[in-house]
């Protein structure tokens, strides 16, 4: 019978969006579970807050969040001077801590505990869920110990590392079970009708909002409905497209439980970020993705295109979204049952349900399964 590993102290450095911080919380939730310690580092942002208050079974420290500027900006001076105090800081709180390893979730914020913990001995990991890295984790990686991957695609990004394929986590709320009947009623939509799921993001996207409203007249009102998550400043005018279209439809800003979403969705329109695209993958659902033009490396296009390759979504450039394109791709889609569920098999078949679970095996002494390098 073999002994169980050694409980472990475990910084995860997860602040700035909530693309690195829920899945970050979802590591967290497994090492408590498994009688692990674990502190969270978080930056100063409304949403680190809310999501701390949200979980208060989970110890929160919030450390002064850093961005780097272009290296001729003026600013990059300032960046120096905060970096420098967010790492003191850091370095305070994780010689308090004691932790024997620190996990960065990506960005700039986990690279000053990635340092910290190096300076006081601790194993050092980093967390890259896209297809091709940012610049902060290509520069964190080089003071990490082992580089933990959400795409196996990403491995050609960091030659020469220890690089491990685990997947990107997810919320836990994303794993349970959803009553699919329960879910057309929390959003008053109908059964006997195609849902489409319209989604950006906590702040939403304007050029996928902007590209769906005025493919509307060609979607069919009797036979298709929607779960419209427009963002903040696009409510109104979606609300609006909406109303006089006669579509029936659910419209909120953001929504928290995704997860009702997704159980119903027969075809969703999305960015292609790394969290979005693991959340969908674990639901199958027959997906066409937009990228964010402006996103930092082009990141959402590069993600995109490793699921389109494999056949497993649809990459629809935003300067290439016309009505005529959209709503045809989207009846298309909705029409046709086979292509439909062939999207959403594979693009389920990529995805890493537990990947929260192989994370907090790998970094407190499983050696797991080693990625391509």
């Amino acid at each position: 019978m073999n002994s169980p590993l050694p409980m472990r102290r475990v910084v995860i450095a997860c602040g700035g969006t909530g693309g690195h911080l829920f899945p970050g919380i979802a590591v967290a939730q497994v090492l408590r579970a498994r009688g692990h310690q674990v502190l969270l580092l978080i930056s100063e942002k409304p949403v680190d807050a809310t999501a701390a208050q949200d979980h208060p079974e989970l110890d929160f420290a919030a450390v002064p969040a850093i961005g780097l500027p272009s290296l001729l900006s003026p600013r990059a001076l300032l960046f120096v001077w905060r970096f420098w105090r967010t790492y003191r800081t850091t370095l305070k709180i994780l010689r308090n801590f004691r932790p024997d390893v620190v996990l960065g979730m990506g960005g700039f914020t986990s690279l000053p505990p990635a340092l910290a913990g190096r300076t006081l001995g601790a194993r050092t990991f980093i967390h890259e869920s896209n297809a091709i890295p940012g610049k902060a984790n290509r520069l964190t990686a080089r003071f990490s110990d082992v580089v933990l991957l959400g795409l196996a695609d990403c491995a050609r990004h960091f030659p020469g590392k220890d690089s491990r394929v685990v997947g990107t986590p997810l919320r836990a709320s994303m794993l349970a079970p959803v009553d699919r009947a329960a879910a057309y009623a929390f959003f008053g939509l109908d059964p006997s009708k195609m849902t489409l799921l319209i989604m950006g993001g906590s702040q939403g996207a304007r050029g996928v909002n902007r590209a769906v409203q005025a493919a509307l007249p060609m979607l069919d009102r009797t036979t298709v409905q929607f779960v419209w998550l427009s963002g903040r400043d696009d409510e109104t005018s979606v609300r609006a497209a909406l109303t006089q279209s006669g579509h029936q439809a659910f419209v909120a800003p953001f929504h928290p439980r995704l997860d009702l979403a997704y159980a119903i969705a027969d075809v969703c329109l999305a960015r292609s970020g790394a969290s979005s695209l693991a959340e969908l993958a674990h639901f199958g659902v027959a997906t066409i993705l937009i990228p964010l033009p402006t996103a930092a490396e082009d990141h959402q296009t590069h993600n995109a295109l490793v699921f389109a390759r494999q056949e497993a979504a649809i990459h629809l450039p935003q300067n290439d979204a016309t009505p005529e394109t959209l709503s045809s791709l989207i009846n298309g889609l909705l029409t046709d049952n086979t292509r439909r569920q062939t999207l959403a098999s594979r693009l389920q078949a990529l995805g890493v349900s537990h990947a929260a679970e192989q994370v907090a095996t790998v970094i407190t002494g499983n050696p797991g399964p080693t990625g391509p390098s």
